[in-house]
């Protein structure tokens, strides 16, 4: 797998770094959201064609798209596409991410939740982008992926050429949810625990076969281990405070693929078939996996890698 950690390498990149901007509050601000990029492929550095950036989920980093980013690579290549670009960034606070300050993710609600950090995160992203010299991005985003590239079809639409949304949605979270991810927020900073968010490496009997699994359990756990604190805190900050992005849906006009495992105990097809239906403005294709639950980039790679390329052949 051909993976480089930070901006592309080859064409002599820094990690992004956005400059003075206008936050959302309508006050001027150092916008310094920094990026860790991780490149599986760079596509011949061909500005010509359109990448696929990959947006992982929470609370792990872009190494969940391993195993799914090679399988895109090879089917592209057996099936005569030409070369694209795949990345997978790490979101600020997972993996390599830095951390940003609470002024750099636009400051707190009196709750602890951050309103402005989504935003701050999507233009960070769209930066990314476009300092490596492409208009437009395919944008793939899994669970908490999908909140950031609603946003970035929000804020920034002329940078989008298609989006996947996969097991997500496009509520913003209800009270009760909102005060639990700031609770586990304040116990991460203090405490350095991870235990608050163990249980996406815990399954029931109701879960997948591959969640079940032995290698799935001891995965997952080293991931979340692995994370910084932190960085778990940021997100779940940024997440309690992300706006409602329902009404993004029926103005969407790229291609779409939405996609979502039949055990998804969060996002099951009940869920994502009102949203695939709320894009009255495009075509949608529709991709449910047998025996998958919320990771199915991870659990079943293959059958995601198929519905990715399918999508990236009709953005052409």
């Amino acid at each position: 797998m051909d993976r480089q950690v930070g901006q592309a390498a080859q064409a002599g990149q820094k990690p992004s770094k956005l400059g003075e901007q206008a936050d959302r509050g309508g006050l001027e601000k150092n916008m310094a959201i920094e990026l860790n990029n991780n490149i599986y492929t760079d596509g011949g550095n061909d500005t010509e064609t359109t990448p696929v950036v990959l947006v992982h989920g929470f609370p792990v980093d872009h190494r969940m798209w391993d195993e799914c980013a090679a399988a895109l690579r090879d089917q592209a290549v057996k099936q005569g596409v030409k070369p694209f670009a795949i990345w997978a960034p790490d979101m600020p606070g997972a993996g390599e991410g830095p951390i940003p300050s609470d002024e750099d993710s636009g400051g707190k609600d009196a709750d602890g939740a951050f309103p402005y950090g989504l935003d701050r995160m999507a233009d960070a992203y769209v930066d990314l982008l476009h300092a490596a010299g492409y208009s437009k991005a395919i944008w793939v985003g899994l669970s908490m992926g999908g909140y950031l590239i609603l946003d970035i079809q929000r804020l920034h639409p002329e940078a989008v050429a298609a989006l996947a949304l996969c097991d997500t949605k496009a509520d913003a979270d209800s009270a009760d949810m909102r005060l639990k991810r700031v609770a586990i927020a304040t116990d991460c900073e203090t405490t350095g625990t991870h235990e608050p968010v163990m249980g996406f490496a815990v399954p029931s009997e109701a879960d997948s076969t591959v969640k079940q699994s032995d290698a799935y359990c001891r995965q997952f756990e080293t991931w979340i281990n692995e994370q910084p604190a932190d960085g778990i805190a940021w997100r779940e900050r940024m997440a309690a405070g992300r706006p409602d992005l329902n009404d993004v849906l029926p103005n969407i006009n790229v291609p779409v693929a939405v996609i979502c495992g039949d055990k998804d105990p969060s996002s099951p097809p009940a869920v994502m078939k009102p949203v695939a239906d709320a894009m009255t403005k495009t075509d949608v294709t529709m991709t449910v996996i047998d025996d998958c639950g919320h990771f199915s980039a991870y659990e079943h790679p293959d059958q995601v890698a198929a519905a990715l390329l399918e999508l990236v052949k009709r953005v052409g």
